[in-house]
């Protein structure tokens, strides 16, 4: 679990924070947290998102509930390294999304003394280490991981169960697309897809 209670320092050298969880478990809204008290600490600060991500806006980081930061979309992960090399904090959001080659990046950058803050989906659909994640959170510092709320049975949701025809494991949606699910409604779901009744 991050620690509030850590400071930014440069001379101390950098270090890398991970937010992850499934769909709808507040992943950006916690970066973009993380950015805003950053800033208010007078850092200066550099956001990144992958290019392909135009969900909500084609530059902005921007929340399920609609809370945004600007940013800057990158094609691919090594961009970023001469995009931060001034600035003291970097953030990542959808870090699933981008290539295995962020996981040098961002050890790259925190070795330079930035701090630097990646969200992402832990898992895919099919319930998978997703992308770049795995190695992220091994090599990170500090991990959050976060929860949304499963509506079928009140608990915590750990999946995203993806509700729309389509097996790629890169494919942009939101409500319409997507479900945070608890492990037995996972499981139970997967289930009847496979017409394995259980019985």
């Amino acid at each position: 679990m991050f620690h509030s209670g850590i400071e930014f320092n440069q001379q101390s050298g950098g270090w890398i924070e991970v937010v992850c969880g499934p769909m709808f478990s507040g992943k950006t809204e916690e970066l973009i947290r993380r950015m805003r008290r950053a800033q208010i600490a007078g850092q200066k600060v550099e956001i990144f998102k992958p290019a392909s991500d135009v969900r909500y806006d084609n530059e902005a980081v921007v929340s399920h509930d609609k809370n945004s930061i600007p940013s800057t979309p990158v094609e691919s992960s090594s961009n970023m390294l001469l995009l931060a090399d001034d600035v003291q904090v970097v953030g990542i959001d959808e870090a699933q999304f981008f290539d295995d080659g962020l996981v040098e990046v961002a050890n790259t950058l925190a070795n330079q003394g930035k701090r630097v803050v990646i969200a992402g989906l832990d898992l895919d659909f099919k319930g998978r280490p997703f992308g770049p994640m795995p190695n992220l959170l091994a090599t990170a510092e500090y991990v959050t991981k976060l929860h949304a709320i499963c509506k079928r049975t009140g608990g915590p949701a750990h999946f995203s169960h993806r509700t729309v025809a389509g097996d790629q494991t890169f494919m942009l949606g939101e409500t319409e697309a997507y479900e945070p699910v608890s492990r037995a409604v996972y499981n139970m779901l997967n289930e009847k897809k496979s017409g394995n009744t259980g019985t």
